[in-house]
């Protein structure tokens, strides 16, 4: 299970800001299995660290998972040195305590996952559990079908014209800006990128800045080799 430092594991918990975890951590308010704790730093598994703040209970973020749309324009970060809207000023108290598996870039929108299991997040981005991405692409001009062959993937041309293409894409895997760069490589400028489905969940008719919860049991189910955290 990967381990992540203690301030950053509090933040993640939706307890403290980064700053604030990193404050508290410092004043010896933070206990990890019982010992205080003065490291920021310190490595930690959030989901079987008994870590407790102030002498409390231990610190359990419930399990979450959700499906949003993601609109165009807003960033995938908690925060922005740009100032840009992210997505957790859109979700806001939906979005505590959730990390994005994975990101979608400033200009694409649809799906992003969002969860509080972090084991569950690396599982469904490492590349070695291929699990497919779907995406509708609007790009510049006509590609053709030995065009569409070369390219990682599988694409379906569903309309193409000398003034642009419609296409389908599903990838294994979800490296940074992937399908604008096939298409550049290519010379075809994306014009529009939206990802309709991660694995077996659609994004269906849920609008631009709505999320819908997923039960545990569903996701399970969506994904059965995945370690879907229990209670």
């Amino acid at each position: 299970m990967k381990k992540i430092p203690l301030n950053r594991a509090l933040s993640k918990l939706g307890v403290l800001s980064r700053a604030q975890a990193t404050a508290a951590v410092l004043a010896g308010r933070v206990r990890v299995g019982g010992r205080r704790v003065l490291d920021p730093l310190t490595l930690v598994a959030p989901e079987r660290a008994n870590i407790e703040l102030d002498g409390g209970r231990a610190l359990k973020a419930a399990w979450r998972t959700i499906v949003f749309h993601k609109p165009r324009g807003v960033v995938t970060t908690r925060t922005d040195p740009e100032g840009r809207k992210t997505v957790y000023d859109v979700l806001g108290e939906a979005g505590r305590g959730l990390i994005s598996v994975g990101r979608l870039d400033l200009a694409t929108t649809g799906l992003l996952l969002l969860t509080s299991d972090t084991q569950l997040a690396n599982w469904l981005t490492d590349p070695a559990n291929e699990v497919p991405r779907l995406y509708v692409v609007t790009v510049r001009g006509r590609v053709t079908d030995g065009e569409a062959a070369s390219l990682a993937g599988h694409i379906t041309v569903r309309k193409a014209s000398a003034r642009e293409s419609h296409l389908l894409v599903e990838l294994r895997e979800g490296k940074n800006r992937q399908v604008r760069r096939m298409f550049d490589g290519i010379g075809h400028e994306v014009t529009s990128l939206k990802r309709v489905r991660f694995g077996v969940l659609d994004l269906g008719a849920l609008q631009p800045g709505h999320h819908r919860e997923i039960l545990r049991a569903e996701m399970a189910k969506a994904f059965p080799r995945a370690p879907v955290r229990a209670v």
